[in-house]
C-alpha cells in the first residue's frame, strides 16, 4: 500500500525519517543529503574515533569559521560598535548642545580648552556636532539599508525560487532602477518628496533595493539547486516552508555581508547629497553637511586651524566608520564563503 501522508508534513522529514537525512541549520551548517556530507564538515566529522551528530558537526564548522577571522576584524568591529554607542549616547555625554551658539567663539573659533575641536563660523562646538552628527548619519545608513534588505530580500527570494514570469517582471523593474545613475536618481526623488530625515532615508533605500534584490536573487538561485532543497521538493514540502526554513537561512548571511558594505555606501551617498545642498536641512548636523560646511569655510577664508578642524573632524569620523564597516563586511564575506553567483 502506498504511503499516503499530508504533503504539509513532508518538511518534517527533511531532518529525519524516510531514510533521508537533510540538515538545515543555516548558512555554513552541515548538511547530509542521502548519506552525503558537505566537504567542510568532513574535517570535523569524528571526535575520538566516533562520528559526531549533525548538530555537533554544524557547531564545529561554525567555530572553525569564526576562528578564521583575523584580529583586524575585531578591531574594525570595535570601531563600529564604538560609533554606534556614541550615536546612541550622544545625548548623555558631557558635551554641548550641537546647536548652541557660543558668542565667544565668534571672535576666535580656534580649538581651545572649552572647545577641543574649535567652533564653526556660527559659533557652534565642532566636537558636539561631530558626535551628534554620527547619530543622523548612522540612522540614515542602517535604516535605509534595512529597508532595502527587507524589500529587495523578499522580492529576491520570490524571484530566485519561482523564476518564470515573476522573475522576469521583477528583473525588468530592477534593471529600470539600475539604469539610472544612483546620484541622479536620488536627486530626482529628493526634489519631489523633500529633505527630512525620513525622506533622505527613503530615497537611499529606493536607490539601494535593486542591488540587494540582485544579490539575494543570485544567492537564492544557487541555493535552490542544492540537494537538500531538491529533496525537500521531492518530499512534497510546500514552497512557503522551503523558503522560510531552508532558503532564508542560506541567503541571510549574503544579505548581511553585502548590507554592511551598503551601509558605508549609504553614508557616502548622504554626504554627496549634502554637497549639493539636498540632504537633511540645517541646523541638523550630519557628517556629510559638516564636511560640506568645512569645505566652504576652507575655500572662503584663509586656512586657519578652526576651518581645517571643521573640515577634517567629520571627514576622519566618516572615514574611520566606513573603513571599519567595509572591512567587517569583506572579512565576513570571505569567511562565510559568500559568492556573488549569477547576479
Amino acid at each position: 500500500m502506498a504511503d499516503e501522508r499530508d504533503p504539509g508534513l513532508a518538511g518534517d522529514d527533511l531532518r529525519s525519517g524516510g531514510g533521508v537525512e537533510v540538515g538545515v541549520a543555516g548558512y555554513g551548517a552541515s548538511t547530509a543529503v542521502l548519506g552525503q556530507e558537505p566537504p567542510e564538515a568532513r574535517g570535523v566529522a569524528t571526535a575520538r574515533g566516533r562520528a559526531l551528530p549533525a548538530a555537533d558537526r554544524a557547531t564545529a564548522v561554525a567555530r572553525r569559521r569564526w576562528r578564521q577571522l583575523s584580529w583586524g576584524f575585531w578591531v574594525a568591529t570595535g570601531v563600529v560598535v564604538l560609533w554606534i554607542l556614541v550615536a546612541l549616547l550622544a545625548g548623555v555625554l558631557p558635551i554641548d548642545n550641537p546647536n548652541n551658539i557660543d558668542f565667544s567663539c565668534l571672535a576666535s573659533s580656534s580649538p581651545s580648552g572649552a572647545h577641543l575641536l574649535g567652533c564653526d563660523p556660527a559659533g557652534r562646538d565642532t566636537l558636539a556636532r561631530v558626535l551628534y552628527g554620527s547619530r543622523v548619519s548612522l540612522i540614515i545608513g542602517f535604516a535605509s539599508i534595512a529597508i532595502g534588505i527587507v524589500v529587495g530580500g523578499v522580492l529576491g527570494l520570490l524571484a530566485g525560487y519561482f523564476r518564470g514570469a515573476i522573475d522576469e517582471v521583477l528583473g525588468v523593474v530592477s534593471n529600470v532602477f539600475l539604469s539610472f545613475p544612483s546620484l541622479v536618481l536620488g536627486l530626482v526623488i529628493v526634489t519631489y518628496i523633500g529633505r527630512s530625515l525620513f525622506d533622505i532615508t527613503l530615497v537611499i533605500a529606493i536607490v539601494a533595493w535593486p542591488l540587494l534584490f540582485r544579490v539575494v536573487r543570485a544567492a537564492t538561485i544557487e541555493s535552490a539547486q542544492r540537494d537538500y532543497v531538491l529533496a525537500a521538493k521531492a518530499l512534497g514540502a510546500r514552497p512557503s516552508r522551503i523558503l522560510r526554513t531552508v532558503l532564508l537561512s542560506d541567503v541571510v548571511p549574503v544579505a548581511i555581508t553585502y548590507g554592511l558594505i551598503g551601509v558605508a555606501l549609504a553614508i557616502v551617498g548622504e554626504g554627496a547629497l549634502s554637497f549639493l545642498g539636498l540632504s537633511v536641512p540645517p541646523p541638523t548636523a550630519t557628517w556629510g553637511n559638516m564636511i560640506a560646511e568645512g569645505a566652504n569655510s576652507v575655500s572662503s577664508v584663509a586656512s586657519s586651524g578652526a576651518s581645517l578642524s571643521l573640515l577634517l573632524s567629520p571627514s576622519i569620523a566618516m572615514f574611520s566608520f566606513i573603513l571599519a564597516i567595509n572591512f567587517m563586511g569583506d572579512r565576513l564575506r570571505s569567511v562565510l564563503d559568500v559568492r556573488q553567483g549569477v547576479i
